[in-house]
């Protein structure tokens, strides 16, 4: 298909508010929910053909929480990934290896995200069981990076990513075993906070693993919308465990030592991912910020440890999928990724005990960062979104398992750990493509990053799709 740049930004009842700004609409009675749905629904009829975000719509109109419920929200259309159960509607993981019926209960990640007031009009596409870091199909037609439809919107959360980088919806559903809120927002120009495991309802997946590598948390266009979601799921649910998160406004008032790392053991990053960093160090310099090298004690190891542990999800997604996903699952329709996996972890499994120990110890290692460090800035990839088929499925599995290790290089140690992380967007590539960069914290202190997220966004607002030019 052509390679152009896509998204539904009119003169509607959504217009270019964020979240936050439509909420205050809707409570002002200027505009109704219904009027917000109905624009954005039409406006992801718009991008359908050229993105394919959506997995499906919701039957009978958005789903909200129960009435007098309210939100922080209330009113502001969004959409779901299709790994959240909610009542009456499928979960199908993004795969073809079962027919999903209508789920009988809503997840308690669900109903948090409904309790904010947000209201769900669908679901959106993800790859098979969240595994790839591009959301691209054995069969089915790849979801397309609305700021150039030739390259990957990243994954597993490439959907929502999509959805919200075309100004369909301000805010949209995506949760992050292994970079997939952090990887999308880094390819389609969005903030994405991973937040520190156990700070929202516990994800239903995750829960289950002898290491819960699973957060939720949402994709959005302005670090207020993010900063606002977490404020209004903690009045849903609190975890006492944390300290308290509340709404964070602004930037910060003091200045904090900020550790600088370039390159991953595992890959050196290409210079406009390399550019972008270093330029984001040289802004918080200049606010006051104190910015010195660090480096990640996490290498070869920790990588083979962590490609092994996934095998060991992909494993269990195909042993046990008869019984927890439907009677008629069939694993021989598995894409070639889950399959390479489940075999690789197989071949190896006597490692299991020793992986999962030193697994455990990581995050050890993780809050000795945060000893002379308030905050780790790095690249969220090591290089640019790539294009669609690079991380395809169909590729041979040795090779695609090489290039998602090269790809992936900073992000899952957030999930190992169970430490917080933001993307923000960064300096964009030369040809117009996103560049992430990432920023991690101590357990618990998501608010310093979002204090440094306001920071950077009031210095240097993101760039806007709407405002780019046209093509390639």
């Amino acid at each position: 298909m052509a390679d152009e740049r896509v998204h539904a930004f009119g003169d509607d009842a959504l217009g270019e508010h964020d979240a936050v700004a439509l909420a205050a609409l809707v409570k002002a009675r200027e505009v109704s929910p219904a009027e917000l749905a109905a624009a954005a629904e039409a406006r992801a009829e718009q991008v359908d053909a050229a993105l394919a975000p959506l997995a499906f719509a919701a039957r009978g109109g958005p789903r909200t929480a129960p009435a007098g419920d309210g939100g922080a929200l209330y009113g502001v259309p969004s959409y779901l990934k299709d790994n959240v159960d909610l009542r009456g509607m499928p979960t199908t993981h993004g795969s073809s290896a079962f027919r999903a019926k209508p789920a009988r209960r809503t997840a308690g990640f669900a109903e948090q995200f409904l309790g904010t007031g947000l209201a769900v009009l669908g679901k959106t596409r993800l790859p098979e069981f969240g595994l790839n870091a591009s959301t691209e199909f054995a069969e089915a037609r790849p979801v397309r990076n609305p700021w150039r439809t030739s390259h990957s919107p990243g994954a597993s959360s490439g959907g929502s990513a999509a959805l919200v980088a075309a100004g369909v919806v301000p805010i949209a559903h995506a949760n992050d075993g292994g970079g997939s809120i952090r990887i999308p927002a880094a390819c389609c120009g969005l903030v994405g906070l991973k937040p520190t495991r156990g700070r929202l309802v516990p994800n239903d997946q995750g829960r289950r693993l002898p290491i819960d590598l699973v957060t939720d948390g949402v994709l959005t266009r302005s670090v207020r919308d993010t900063a606002a979601f977490f404020a209004a799921a903690e009045r849903h649910h609190r975890n006492p465990a944390l300290p308290p998160l509340g709404l964070v406004e602004g930037p910060g008032d003091r200045p904090v030592r900020i550790g600088l790392v370039v390159d991953s053991p595992l890959a050196v990053s290409d210079e406009p991912t390399r550019r972008a960093v270093e330029r984001t160090a040289e802004r918080l310099e200049a606010m006051g910020h104190e910015v010195v090298p660090a480096t990640l004690p996490f290498g070869e190891e920790f990588s083979r440890d962590f490609t092994m542990y996934w095998g060991y999800i992909a494993f269990l997604i195909a042993t046990s999928g008869k019984l927890l996903l439907d009677p008629g699952f069939q694993a021989g329709k598995l894409d070639g990724l889950t399959t390479g996996l489940r075999r690789s972890f197989h071949r190896e499994f006597h490692r299991t005990p020793g992986v999962l120990r030193r697994l455990r110890r990581a995050e050890a290692a993780y809050a000795g960062l945060f000893r002379d460090h308030d905050v780790i800035l790095s690249p969220v990839l090591a290089h640019t979104p790539p294009p669609i088929g690079h991380l395809s499925p169909n590729v041979a599995f040795d090779e695609l398992l090489e290039r998602l290790r090269r790809y992936v290089a900073f992000t899952p140690v957030n999930n190992v750990t169970g430490g917080p992380g933001i993307a923000l967007p960064g300096a964009a590539a030369g040809d117009g493509l996103p560049v992430g960069v990432h920023l991690s914290a101590a357990h618990g202190r998501e608010r310093v990053l979002l204090e440094l997220a306001f920071a950077l966004e009031a210095d240097r607002p993101w760039q806007r799709i709407q405002d780019a030019a046209t093509g390639a």
